[in-house]
């Protein structure tokens, strides 16, 4: 194809965005930006010159108490506007700057010290999150019999799901609504503090209780600390990251999220055993529950030991705290004055872009090109718990006990699950990127619905050992399948769906969306058990894959790798041709596998071709080459 003829930049489902584009619709949707503010939020110093640039460095010296650091910021804001500091040693570059930067540059991992103890402080706290989920999966096989609510009827169903369920149903309604005021009152680090306080009492508080209703009340409590946490520590390392490893970074949040879930099926394993003593009953699943305040106890420690984000501070107007802790987050003092100059100049433009916008919740839904993000952040929430992974997170020893299993042998059972779902987790970081987010979920999603009859049908298998194999055969298939897909692509997609003027409200519905569906699962899985056997409880959620994997194919366009202007091109494509696009992918996919020549047009080509012919004039202009 002849780029010169048309300049796009294509991907591999055929997404293609660029300057073409722009040149044949120049008008602004609704709400979104224009391609002037696109390029300013993109790098705010594009365009200014060398003596503007330094005015506008002097400024922020002076006003801020930085003036002895003149000269610093200077060629920090050069190397920001050019990305290319090669280019302009002739500014004064030390022999140690220039060794710094292009060690940065050579050797992407070579980082502080104190940034790695940040990335792992927030992995910590998603050992936390993960943990706080599972350790009830061991303590199922205890304590609904102690507690009298043991029994397989609907109502005894009922209130064993409102016992696991309530941590989710306090996030969903109640405590990820939290995230922005307390974030807003006192930063990331206090608001991580705060809520994995509320994670280490409500683990202790859960461990001593002897009712049904007062572990209810207790694990409600525990919610409190899971809906602000899963929403900072993802926000605390994404802003003090370098961008050349930032998506890697923030990753970790997902993996060690998986890894605190096995760990909670480990607890499990470990205190199986564990006798009564003292007259404490059910000794053994109260140490369950409780052992996850160990990890939420390093955390509230490690805490202290982080700088603040040096964004947030710039927000509050504390610029001299900011400048020490991104001194304290790079190893090189150049480096830490390009990249809290960049960013204090990026959130000068994005207030600007937002005091636009006079009410940013509403504008999710009143502007199409934000409606649609919801609409697509929505789909990927909503599925990424009623494609039934929590259904195995909650209730895998239940579900392995179901088969005639032994209590042990449903324990190690339900650590394959979480095993698997850390160790398939990793190749996210290859994938996630190269793949594209849309790709992967229309990829997994017909193995996970077909690993889920597969467990299903297992429980047709007469010989009890048979079953045992089909049942865990499926699940730990469904594990694998899950983890790069479902698991890392909702929350990277939805924070990349919404424009940076609505971009808070929006992750605050789509963290909301996710809580209150995982409480929906947790809830109604044992009632769907009862009620449909549990071959149907699993072919209700094979189903729903399939469901999913329609929605994702009609109503989910690809975010890999676009600008901030190209995002709002893509999600202001109308809704009934973005369906249309989706539902003509498998016949193109088709033909491209049998080797047949096959063109695609863009997303936002097709929006402009209504008919044969004018896909046809397309063709005509690309040479008639395929996309």
């Amino acid at each position: 194809m002849d780029e010169k003829k048309l300049s796009t930049r294509p991907s591999e489902d055929g997404t293609l965005v660029g300057d073409a584009q722009r040149h044949e619709d120049k008008s602004k949707p609704a709400g979104t930006l224009d391609h002037e503010e696109a390029l300013k939020l993109e790098n705010p110093l594009t365009g200014k010159s060398r003596e503007e640039l330094k005015a506008d460095v002097e400024t922020f010296c002076d006003r801020n108490d930085l003036g002895e650091h003149r000269e610093l910021f200077f060629k920090a804001a050069l190397i920001a506007q050019t990305k290319d500091f090669e280019s302009i040693q002739d500014h004064g570059l030390t022999d140690d700057e220039l060794a710094g930067l292009r060690d940065e540059r050579d050797h992407r991992w070579s980082q502080s010290r104190t940034l790695y103890a940040t990335a792992f402080l927030v992995s910590m706290a998603a050992v936390v999150q993960g943990m706080d989920e599972t350790v009830i999966n061991g303590a199922n096989l205890f304590y609904p019999k102690q507690f009298g609510i043991g029994a397989k009827t609907q109502h005894d169903t009922i209130l064993l799901g409102l016992v696991n369920s309530a941590p989710y149903l306090c996030s969903g309604v109640f405590s990820c609504w939290l995230t922005k005021p307390l974030n807003d009152r006192f930063g990331r680090r206090g608001a991580l503090f705060i809520s994995t306080t509320c994670a280490f009492l409500g683990c202790i508080w859960n461990s001593l209780t002897n009712t049904w209703w007062h572990l209810f009340i207790s694990r409600l409590f525990l919610g409190l600390g899971i809906g602000p946490k899963s929403a900072t520590a993802p926000i605390l390392v994404a802003e003090v990251a370098p961008a050349v490893i930032r998506g890697a970074l923030v990753m970790q949040w997902q993996m060690w999220t998986a890894f605190g879930i096995m760990l909670g099926t480990v607890s499990s394993l470990i205190f199986y055993n564990v006798p009564d003593r003292s007259g404490i009953v059910g000794l053994n699943w109260r140490l369950m529950l409780g052992s996850a305040c160990l990890p939420a106890l390093l955390v509230m420690i490690q805490v202290w030991f982080v700088p603040e984000s040096p964004r947030w501070l710039l927000k509050k107007g504390r610029h001299g705290e900011a400048w020490q802790a991104m001194r304290r987050l790079r190893k090189h003092d150049i480096i830490a004055a390009r990249d809290l100059y960049f960013t204090a100049a990026k959130m000068e433009v994005e207030a600007e872009a937002a005091s636009k916008t006079t009410s940013p919740f509403l504008d999710i839904f009143r502007v199409p090109r934000n409606r649609r993000a919801f609409y697509a952040s929505t789909i990927v929430m909503f599925g990424q718990q009623f494609c039934g992974v929590n259904a195995i997170a909650y209730y895998a020893s239940n579900i392995f006990s179901d088969t005639g299993a032994s209590d042990t042998q449903a324990l190690l059972g339900s650590f394959g699950t979480g095993l698997l779902n850390w160790v398939f987790a990793l190749p996210a970081f290859f994938t996630i990127d190269t793949f594209g987010r849309r790709s992967l979920l229309l990829f997994t999603f017909p193995f996970l619905s077909l690993t889920m009859f597969i467990a299903g049908a297992g429980f047709y298998i007469s010989d009890p050992k048979g079953q045992l194999a089909m049942v865990i055969t499926g699940i730990y298939l469904y594990e694998c399948f899950y983890s790069p897909g479902m698991g890392p692509v909702p929350f990277s997609y939805s924070a990349e769906a919404y424009p940076i003027t609505v971009r808070e409200w929006g992750m605050s519905i789509a963290t909301a969306t996710t809580w209150i569906f995982n409480f929906v699962v947790a809830l109604t899985f044992p009632l769907l058990v009862v009620a449909f056997t549990s071959f149907g409880a699993f072919a209700w959620f094979g189903a729903w894959n399939i469901v999913l994997f329609m929605l994702v194919l009609c109503f989910l366009p690809e975010t890999k790798q676009l600008t901030l202007e190209e995002l709002d091109r893509v999600f202001s494509v109308p809704t009934r041709k973005q369906a249309a696009y989706g539902l003509a992918t498998p016949m193109y996919k088709v033909n491209k596998l049998l080797g047949r020549e096959a063109y695609r047009p863009s997303l936002i080509d097709f929006d402009a071709s209504d008919d044969k012919a004018e896909i046809r004039q397309i063709e005509k202009r690309t040479d008639g080459n395929a996309v």
